[in-house]
């Protein structure tokens, strides 16, 4: 009697043994998980200005953050940097104003990452003085990748207090702790 009492007080023991590791390793992915949370969103301006043209493709740099969860994007170099690898979802919105009716309106951007267009965001015509376009992505990214928006050289974009220019992203499910 005994020694089967000494048995299941070894499997109770060892059981809790490894409870305690699955709760630990368990917590610690959870903590992982709540560190994770990146998200971001900028506007060109704080002020009604126009931005271009450029003589050659130059990167937008959104003045205005509303949002930088996790310290990801730049406001001085324009750029975002994935903090883990990933699944991210991405936003660019375009706007500019022609100067007067009938003139061509005519923008254009680029979505990079590490200095590699994925997208572009665009309208040409003749028909709108004002216009805008939106280019939304989901990405697998790696740590350490790199987005930024690239204004199209010869193009303008035009921003004021209602934000008509922004660039957006979030990590909607990290692939580094699967």
């Amino acid at each position: 009697m005994q020694q089967r009492m000494q048995r299941l007080e070894w499997i109770f023991n060892h059981t809790m043994d490894q409870l305690r590791k699955d709760l630990d390793q368990a917590s610690k992915r959870l903590n992982d998980l709540r560190a994770s949370h990146t998200a971001f969103s900028a506007a060109l301006s704080t002020r009604t200005e126009c931005v271009g043209p450029f003589r050659d493709n130059a990167t937008l740099i959104y003045k205005k953050v509303f949002v930088n969860q996790g310290g990801t994007y730049s406001e001085q170099t324009g750029v975002f940097t994935a903090p883990r690898s990933g699944v991210y979802s991405f936003s660019v919105t375009v706007f500019s104003d022609a100067g007067a009716p009938g003139a061509r309106l005519n923008i254009f951007a680029l979505l990079q990452r590490n200095g590699q267009d994925l997208a572009g965001v665009h309208d040409d015509n003749y028909d709108d003085q004002e216009d805008s376009a939106t280019q939304s992505l989901a990405l697998q990214l790696h740590a350490g990748d790199q987005l930024s928006v690239r204004l199209v050289a010869g193009r303008v974009v035009c921003d004021d207090v209602s934000h008509y220019n922004t660039f957006s992203g979030f990590l909607v499910f990290p692939t580094d702790l699967l």
